[in-house]
Protein backbone atom coordinates (compact mmCIF):
# COMPACT_ATOMS: atom_id res chain seq x y z
CA UNK A 1 0.00 0.00 0.00
CA UNK A 2 1.80 3.05 -1.28
CA UNK A 3 -0.12 5.94 0.27
CA UNK A 4 0.16 6.79 3.92
CA UNK A 5 -2.68 5.41 5.59
CA UNK A 6 -5.14 7.37 7.16
CA UNK A 7 -5.37 7.29 11.14
CA UNK A 8 -8.56 7.32 12.56
CA UNK A 9 -10.00 8.16 16.34
CA UNK A 10 -10.20 5.23 18.01
CA UNK A 11 -12.39 3.35 21.21
CA UNK A 12 -12.15 0.21 22.69
CA UNK A 13 -14.83 -0.50 24.72
CA UNK A 14 -15.12 -2.91 27.59
CA UNK A 15 -17.03 -3.91 30.73
CA UNK A 16 -17.30 -1.58 33.28
CA UNK A 17 -14.01 -1.95 35.89
CA UNK A 18 -11.62 -3.30 33.22
CA UNK A 19 -10.68 0.09 31.86
CA UNK A 20 -7.26 -0.23 33.20
CA UNK A 21 -6.51 -3.45 32.16
CA UNK A 22 -7.32 -2.49 28.67
CA UNK A 23 -5.47 0.67 29.13
CA UNK A 24 -2.64 -1.43 30.00
CA UNK A 25 -2.79 -4.05 26.94
CA UNK A 26 -2.90 -0.68 24.30
CA UNK A 27 0.17 1.44 26.39
CA UNK A 28 2.06 -2.83 26.05
CA UNK A 29 0.88 -2.72 22.16
CA UNK A 30 2.33 0.74 21.74
CA UNK A 31 -0.52 3.02 21.76
CA UNK A 32 -0.89 6.33 23.58
CA UNK A 33 -4.27 6.43 25.09
CA UNK A 34 -7.01 8.50 27.45
CA UNK A 35 -9.46 6.39 29.09
CA UNK A 36 -12.61 7.79 30.09
CA UNK A 37 -15.62 5.35 31.70
CA UNK A 38 -16.45 2.15 29.76
CA UNK A 39 -13.78 2.88 26.71
CA UNK A 40 -10.17 4.18 26.24
CA UNK A 41 -9.71 6.63 23.65
CA UNK A 42 -6.83 5.73 21.20
CA UNK A 43 -5.40 6.60 17.21
CA UNK A 44 -4.51 4.33 14.53
CA UNK A 45 -4.59 3.22 11.03
CA UNK A 46 -6.57 0.45 9.76
CA UNK A 47 -3.55 -1.91 10.36
CA UNK A 48 -4.15 -0.97 14.22
CA UNK A 49 -7.77 -1.42 14.05
CA UNK A 50 -6.80 -5.29 13.20
CA UNK A 51 -4.07 -5.30 15.34
CA UNK A 52 -5.96 -4.60 18.23
CA UNK A 53 -9.00 -6.36 17.10
CA UNK A 54 -6.38 -9.21 16.96
CA UNK A 55 -4.94 -9.29 20.36
CA UNK A 56 -6.91 -7.13 23.35
CA UNK A 57 -8.01 -9.75 25.91
CA UNK A 58 -9.90 -7.55 28.03
CA UNK A 59 -11.61 -5.45 25.15
CA UNK A 60 -15.35 -5.78 24.06
CA UNK A 61 -15.30 -3.93 20.25
CA UNK A 62 -12.71 -1.50 18.75
CA UNK A 63 -14.78 1.55 17.12
CA UNK A 64 -14.10 3.95 14.98
CA UNK A 65 -15.06 7.76 16.33
CA UNK A 66 -16.71 8.70 13.09
CA UNK A 67 -17.73 12.35 14.74
CA UNK A 68 -18.99 13.78 17.84
CA UNK A 69 -20.51 17.30 18.59
CA UNK A 70 -23.49 18.60 20.11
CA UNK A 71 -26.91 18.54 19.51
CA UNK A 72 -30.14 19.53 20.65
CA UNK A 73 -32.62 19.58 18.23
CA UNK A 74 -33.25 16.58 15.40
CA UNK A 75 -32.01 19.71 12.93
CA UNK A 76 -28.40 19.85 14.39
CA UNK A 77 -28.59 16.31 14.74
CA UNK A 78 -29.20 15.69 11.29
CA UNK A 79 -27.02 18.40 9.75
CA UNK A 80 -24.09 17.04 11.75
CA UNK A 81 -24.19 13.26 10.71
CA UNK A 82 -24.61 14.37 7.14
CA UNK A 83 -21.56 16.57 7.31
CA UNK A 84 -19.39 13.35 8.16
CA UNK A 85 -17.29 11.73 5.71
CA UNK A 86 -19.72 8.21 5.57
CA UNK A 87 -18.36 7.93 1.72
CA UNK A 88 -14.72 7.53 2.96
CA UNK A 89 -15.94 4.36 5.22
CA UNK A 90 -19.15 2.54 3.59
CA UNK A 91 -19.50 1.75 -0.40
CA UNK A 92 -22.57 1.87 -2.17
CA UNK A 93 -23.73 -1.20 -1.40
CA UNK A 94 -22.47 -1.13 2.30
CA UNK A 95 -25.09 -2.37 5.14
CA UNK A 96 -25.03 -0.15 7.37
CA UNK A 97 -27.60 -0.67 10.55
CA UNK A 98 -28.08 2.40 13.12
CA UNK A 99 -28.22 1.71 16.56
CA UNK A 100 -28.94 4.46 19.04
CA UNK A 101 -28.96 5.58 23.07
CA UNK A 102 -29.51 8.63 25.02
CA UNK A 103 -28.87 9.23 28.47
CA UNK A 104 -29.86 13.03 29.96
CA UNK A 105 -30.40 14.29 26.64
CA UNK A 106 -33.10 16.70 25.11
CA UNK A 107 -32.88 14.06 22.11
CA UNK A 108 -34.36 11.52 24.33
CA UNK A 109 -36.59 9.38 21.28
CA UNK A 110 -34.17 6.84 20.45
CA UNK A 111 -36.05 5.60 17.66
CA UNK A 112 -36.02 8.84 16.26
CA UNK A 113 -32.41 9.94 17.10
CA UNK A 114 -31.65 6.36 14.86
CA UNK A 115 -34.47 6.99 12.12
CA UNK A 116 -33.05 10.74 11.27
CA UNK A 117 -29.13 9.46 11.40
CA UNK A 118 -29.86 7.06 8.94
CA UNK A 119 -32.01 9.36 6.72
CA UNK A 120 -28.92 11.91 7.07
CA UNK A 121 -26.23 8.80 6.51
CA UNK A 122 -28.76 7.75 3.23
CA UNK A 123 -28.70 11.51 2.33
CA UNK A 124 -24.77 12.03 2.34
CA UNK A 125 -24.31 8.85 -0.15
CA UNK A 126 -26.72 9.30 -2.89
CA UNK A 127 -25.00 12.89 -2.63
CA UNK A 128 -21.68 12.26 -3.28
CA UNK A 129 -22.32 8.78 -5.10
CA UNK A 130 -25.27 10.64 -7.39
CA UNK A 131 -27.06 7.60 -6.37
CA UNK A 132 -30.61 8.34 -7.09
CA UNK A 133 -32.79 4.79 -6.22
CA UNK A 134 -32.89 3.51 -3.02
CA UNK A 135 -29.09 2.43 -1.68
CA UNK A 136 -29.16 -1.58 -1.82
CA UNK A 137 -27.44 -2.13 1.70
CA UNK A 138 -26.59 -5.71 -0.03
CA UNK A 139 -22.66 -5.60 0.82
CA UNK A 140 -20.37 -6.11 4.08
CA UNK A 141 -21.88 -4.55 6.98
CA UNK A 142 -21.06 -1.35 9.07
CA UNK A 143 -22.82 -1.36 12.11
CA UNK A 144 -23.19 2.28 13.32
CA UNK A 145 -23.95 3.66 16.74
CA UNK A 146 -25.21 7.10 18.00
CA UNK A 147 -24.59 7.33 21.74
CA UNK A 148 -26.15 10.98 23.19
CA UNK A 149 -24.75 11.79 26.62
CA UNK A 150 -26.13 15.36 28.32
CA UNK A 151 -26.69 16.54 24.59
CA UNK A 152 -22.70 15.67 23.33
CA UNK A 153 -23.23 13.29 20.71
CA UNK A 154 -20.69 10.39 19.81
CA UNK A 155 -21.08 8.52 16.67
CA UNK A 156 -19.24 5.43 16.17
CA UNK A 157 -18.58 2.83 13.77
CA UNK A 158 -17.82 -1.18 14.73
CA UNK A 159 -14.94 -3.02 13.61
CA UNK A 160 -15.26 -5.95 15.23
CA UNK A 161 -18.84 -7.41 14.65
CA UNK A 162 -18.98 -10.20 17.24
CA UNK A 163 -18.20 -9.25 20.38
CA UNK A 164 -14.49 -10.27 21.27
CA UNK A 165 -15.03 -12.10 24.00
CA UNK A 166 -16.41 -14.80 21.30
CA UNK A 167 -12.92 -15.94 20.37
CA UNK A 168 -14.67 -19.13 18.44
CA UNK A 169 -13.02 -21.87 20.57
CA UNK A 170 -16.03 -22.49 22.84
CA UNK A 171 -18.09 -25.27 21.66
CA UNK A 172 -19.92 -25.65 24.74
CA UNK A 173 -20.43 -24.13 28.32
CA UNK A 174 -22.35 -24.84 31.92
CA UNK A 175 -25.22 -22.75 33.45
CA UNK A 176 -23.30 -19.75 34.13
CA UNK A 177 -20.25 -19.11 32.06
CA UNK A 178 -17.50 -16.63 32.40
CA UNK A 179 -17.17 -14.22 29.38
CA UNK A 180 -13.67 -15.04 27.86
CA UNK A 181 -12.66 -11.33 28.05
CA UNK A 182 -13.66 -11.78 31.73
CA UNK A 183 -11.88 -14.58 32.19
CA UNK A 184 -8.88 -13.13 30.70
CA UNK A 185 -8.94 -10.31 33.39
CA UNK A 186 -9.13 -12.36 36.54
CA UNK A 187 -5.94 -13.94 35.12
CA UNK A 188 -4.40 -10.50 34.08
CA UNK A 189 -5.05 -9.32 37.62
CA UNK A 190 -3.40 -11.82 39.64
CA UNK A 191 0.39 -12.64 39.86
CA UNK A 192 0.68 -15.62 38.12
CA UNK A 193 3.77 -15.80 35.53
CA UNK A 194 3.88 -18.91 33.01
CA UNK A 195 6.57 -20.13 34.91
CA UNK A 196 3.78 -20.81 37.80
CA UNK A 197 1.47 -23.87 38.56
CA UNK A 198 -1.78 -22.69 37.88
CA UNK A 199 -5.28 -23.96 39.49
CA UNK A 200 -8.82 -23.26 39.22
CA UNK A 201 -10.30 -25.94 41.55
CA UNK A 202 -14.18 -25.08 39.75
CA UNK A 203 -13.26 -24.45 36.22
CA UNK A 204 -16.81 -25.26 34.55
CA UNK A 205 -16.14 -25.25 30.85
CA UNK A 206 -12.47 -23.90 31.52
CA UNK A 207 -12.45 -20.43 30.35
CA UNK A 208 -10.05 -19.27 33.11
CA UNK A 209 -7.42 -21.72 31.86
CA UNK A 210 -8.15 -21.59 28.25
CA UNK A 211 -7.68 -17.71 28.57
CA UNK A 212 -4.26 -18.47 31.17
CA UNK A 213 -2.78 -20.43 28.50
CA UNK A 214 -3.24 -18.09 25.83
CA UNK A 215 -1.43 -15.10 27.92
CA UNK A 216 1.24 -17.85 28.75
CA UNK A 217 1.93 -19.13 25.06
CA UNK A 218 1.29 -15.32 23.84
CA UNK A 219 -1.25 -16.60 21.50
CA UNK A 220 -3.69 -13.48 20.00
CA UNK A 221 -6.80 -14.08 21.51
CA UNK A 222 -8.73 -13.10 18.26
CA UNK A 223 -6.85 -15.91 16.23
CA UNK A 224 -9.62 -18.15 15.42
CA UNK A 225 -11.96 -15.81 14.25
CA UNK A 226 -12.38 -12.83 11.95
CA UNK A 227 -14.24 -9.34 12.46
CA UNK A 228 -16.50 -7.40 10.74
CA UNK A 229 -13.95 -4.64 9.03
CA UNK A 230 -12.04 -7.50 7.30
CA UNK A 231 -14.51 -7.53 4.81
CA UNK A 232 -14.39 -3.67 4.25
CA UNK A 233 -13.07 -2.27 0.50
CA UNK A 234 -11.48 -0.15 3.36
CA UNK A 235 -8.76 -3.12 4.17
CA UNK A 236 -6.80 -4.69 2.02
CA UNK A 237 -6.26 -8.18 1.94
CA UNK A 238 -2.86 -8.62 1.79
CA UNK A 239 -2.55 -6.73 5.36
CA UNK A 240 -4.82 -8.82 7.13
CA UNK A 241 -2.68 -11.95 5.74
CA UNK A 242 0.36 -9.82 7.32
CA UNK A 243 -0.74 -8.74 10.48
CA UNK A 244 -2.06 -12.27 11.33
CA UNK A 245 0.95 -14.08 10.04
CA UNK A 246 2.99 -11.85 12.60
CA UNK A 247 0.53 -12.16 15.32
CA UNK A 248 1.64 -16.50 14.68
CA UNK A 249 5.02 -15.72 14.53
CA UNK A 250 4.93 -13.84 18.05
CA UNK A 251 3.42 -16.88 19.73
CA UNK A 252 5.45 -19.17 21.56
CA UNK A 253 3.62 -22.76 21.14
CA UNK A 254 6.83 -24.32 22.95
CA UNK A 255 6.76 -22.96 26.65
CA UNK A 256 5.43 -25.94 28.65
CA UNK A 257 2.60 -24.31 31.16
CA UNK A 258 1.23 -26.39 34.81
CA UNK A 259 -1.88 -25.38 34.29
CA UNK A 260 -4.76 -27.98 35.80
CA UNK A 261 -8.58 -27.77 36.58
CA UNK A 262 -10.70 -29.38 38.77
CA UNK A 263 -14.67 -29.84 38.39
CA UNK A 264 -17.02 -32.04 40.63
CA UNK A 265 -19.04 -32.57 37.23
CA UNK A 266 -17.50 -35.38 34.87
CA UNK A 267 -19.72 -33.49 31.64
CA UNK A 268 -17.97 -30.08 32.49
CA UNK A 269 -14.25 -32.00 32.64
CA UNK A 270 -15.14 -33.03 28.90
CA UNK A 271 -16.50 -29.88 27.84
CA UNK A 272 -13.52 -28.06 28.99
CA UNK A 273 -11.34 -30.63 27.01
CA UNK A 274 -12.98 -30.07 24.19
CA UNK A 275 -13.03 -26.15 24.37
CA UNK A 276 -9.08 -26.32 24.76
CA UNK A 277 -8.79 -28.63 21.93
CA UNK A 278 -10.54 -26.03 20.48
CA UNK A 279 -8.66 -23.52 21.27
CA UNK A 280 -5.52 -25.02 19.81
CA UNK A 281 -4.11 -25.85 22.76
CA UNK A 282 -4.26 -29.50 22.83
CA UNK A 283 -3.25 -31.52 25.75
CA UNK A 284 -1.67 -28.00 27.16
CA UNK A 285 -3.64 -28.18 30.18
CA UNK A 286 -4.57 -31.16 32.25
CA UNK A 287 -8.51 -31.30 33.34
CA UNK A 288 -10.07 -33.84 36.38
CA UNK A 289 -12.85 -34.40 37.96
CA UNK A 290 -12.51 -33.95 41.60
CA UNK A 291 -14.54 -32.43 44.24
CA UNK A 292 -13.19 -29.18 46.28
CA UNK A 293 -13.11 -31.07 49.52
CA UNK A 294 -10.63 -33.58 47.70
CA UNK A 295 -8.15 -31.43 46.45
CA UNK A 296 -4.35 -31.38 47.29
CA UNK A 297 -1.21 -30.58 46.21
CA UNK A 298 2.52 -30.45 47.01
CA UNK A 299 3.44 -27.73 44.57
CA UNK A 300 4.72 -24.39 45.91
CA UNK A 301 4.46 -20.72 44.90
CA UNK A 302 1.21 -21.36 42.36
CA UNK A 303 -1.99 -18.96 41.68
CA UNK A 304 -5.25 -20.73 42.49
CA UNK A 305 -8.22 -18.67 40.65
CA UNK A 306 -11.96 -19.35 40.43
CA UNK A 307 -15.27 -18.11 39.54
CA UNK A 308 -17.29 -20.48 42.31
CA UNK A 309 -21.00 -20.59 41.84
CA UNK A 310 -22.73 -17.61 43.95
CA UNK A 311 -25.57 -18.76 45.28
CA UNK A 312 -27.93 -16.28 43.76
CA UNK A 313 -31.00 -18.05 44.91
CA UNK A 314 -31.66 -18.24 48.45
CA UNK A 315 -32.24 -21.91 48.04
CA UNK A 316 -28.97 -22.72 46.71
CA UNK A 317 -26.97 -20.25 49.02
CA UNK A 318 -26.28 -22.73 52.01
CA UNK A 319 -24.29 -25.21 49.83
CA UNK A 320 -22.55 -22.78 48.10
CA UNK A 321 -21.25 -21.56 51.72
CA UNK A 322 -20.67 -25.26 52.49
CA UNK A 323 -17.98 -25.08 49.30
CA UNK A 324 -16.84 -21.76 50.42
CA UNK A 325 -16.25 -23.20 53.71
CA UNK A 326 -14.51 -26.63 51.77
CA UNK A 327 -12.54 -24.02 49.64
CA UNK A 328 -11.19 -22.36 52.99
CA UNK A 329 -10.21 -25.69 54.73
CA UNK A 330 -8.46 -27.17 51.49
CA UNK A 331 -6.10 -24.23 50.46
CA UNK A 332 -5.23 -23.54 53.92
CA UNK A 333 -2.25 -25.56 53.82
CA UNK A 334 -0.98 -23.82 50.56
CA UNK A 335 0.58 -20.82 52.30
CA UNK A 336 3.07 -20.28 49.35
CA UNK A 337 0.05 -19.58 47.16
CA UNK A 338 -2.21 -16.82 46.14
CA UNK A 339 -5.50 -17.20 45.90
CA UNK A 340 -8.05 -15.80 44.09
CA UNK A 341 -12.07 -15.95 43.47
CA UNK A 342 -15.20 -14.07 42.09
CA UNK A 343 -18.37 -14.05 43.57
CA UNK A 344 -21.26 -11.83 44.24
CA UNK A 345 -21.91 -12.86 47.84
CA UNK A 346 -19.84 -10.30 49.70
CA UNK A 347 -19.83 -12.24 52.80
CA UNK A 348 -17.36 -14.91 50.97
CA UNK A 349 -14.51 -14.35 53.65
CA UNK A 350 -16.52 -15.32 56.48
CA UNK A 351 -17.55 -19.13 55.00
CA UNK A 352 -13.43 -18.92 53.52
CA UNK A 353 -11.75 -18.34 56.88
CA UNK A 354 -10.10 -15.95 56.11
CA UNK A 355 -9.61 -11.81 55.81
CA UNK A 356 -8.36 -11.19 51.90
CA UNK A 357 -5.19 -9.14 51.46
CA UNK A 358 -7.64 -7.40 48.75
CA UNK A 359 -10.66 -7.01 47.41
CA UNK A 360 -11.48 -5.76 43.90
CA UNK A 361 -15.10 -4.31 42.42
CA UNK A 362 -15.68 -5.95 39.23
CA UNK A 363 -19.51 -6.58 37.04
CA UNK A 364 -19.66 -10.19 36.00
CA UNK A 365 -22.33 -9.06 33.03
CA UNK A 366 -24.85 -6.70 35.20
CA UNK A 367 -24.07 -8.60 38.56
CA UNK A 368 -21.45 -6.68 41.09
CA UNK A 369 -19.10 -9.07 42.11
CA UNK A 370 -16.05 -9.19 44.01
CA UNK A 371 -12.73 -10.03 43.26
CA UNK A 372 -10.99 -11.45 46.49
CA UNK A 373 -7.60 -11.85 46.33
CA UNK A 374 -5.22 -13.67 48.88
CA UNK A 375 -1.99 -12.89 48.56
CA UNK A 376 0.27 -16.30 49.70
CA UNK A 377 4.32 -15.88 50.92
CA UNK A 378 6.56 -16.76 48.59
CA UNK A 379 8.83 -19.96 49.29
CA UNK A 380 12.31 -20.40 48.82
Amino acid sequence: MGKTMKKYNLIATMASGLESLTKKELIGLGYKVNTENGRVRFEGDVSDIIKTNLWLRTADRIKIVVGEFEATTFDDLFENVKSLPWDELIPIDGEFPVSGRSKKSTLHSVPDVQAISKKAIVEKLREVFHWRNVLPETGPKYAIDIAIDKDHVMVTLDTTGDSLFKRGYRVAAGDAPLKETMAAALVKLTNWHPDMPLIDPMCGSGTILIEAALIGQNIAPGFNRDFACENWNLIDNDLIEKIRDEADQQANYDIDLDITGYDIDQNMVSISQKNSEEAGLGDLITFKQQAVKDFVTDKKNGVMVGNPPYGERLSDRDSVRVLYRQLGQVTKPLTSWSKYFLTSDLEFENFYGQKATKKRKLYNGALRTDFFQFWGKREH
